[in-house]
């Protein structure tokens, strides 16, 4: 289901999550970790709503489990592909990083100037100044096989 490094980088998310070391996440481990990136006021009501979602105690298979569930409901490739084709209508395979910086910044759920930045660390632009969307697309729906290579 997963490649080898992807399994690394999920098991490097559950030693973050579990704060306290027993190989477990449980309600206190989301508390604490909600608490880490200065999200203090987390109901119970929310953290039992998260828990629920497994059928017991949360190990890294489970969680492992828990993810590959929630990533099959991702779009297919071609879907998000023709999201990014809005907005290339000469089908270049690649849009202009400042244009699409205004839109992930100005439309829907706004993205702070930290949270471009970031996706364009990890998905730098061309010399050009554009993002090649076909490959953003590909590593959304199939996972960056650079590593492996």
């Amino acid at each position: 289901m997963f490649e080898q490094n992807q399994i690394q980088e999920f098991k490097e998310a559950f030693t973050i999550m579990d704060q306290n070391r027993d190989g477990l996440i449980d309600k206190s481990d989301l508390r604490d970790t909600f608490a880490a990136v200065g999200r203090l006021n987390v109901g119970n009501d929310e953290l039992d709503e998260m828990m629920k979602d497994s059928s017991g105690p949360v190990n890294f298979t489970v969680f492992l489990t828990m993810f590959g569930e929630k990533l099959k409901g991702t779009d297919p490739e071609e879907t998000i592909l023709n999201a990014f084709k809005i907005f290339d209508p000469e089908g270049t395979g690649a849009l202009k990083g400042e244009d699409l910086k205004y839109y992930l910044m100005s439309q829907a759920d706004k993205f702070t100037e930290a949270e471009v930045n970031q996706m364009f660390s990890s998905f730098p632009m061309d010399v050009a100044g554009n993002l090649d969307y076909k490959n953003l697309c590909y590593v959304i729906t199939h996972g960056d096989d650079k590593e492996s290579e």
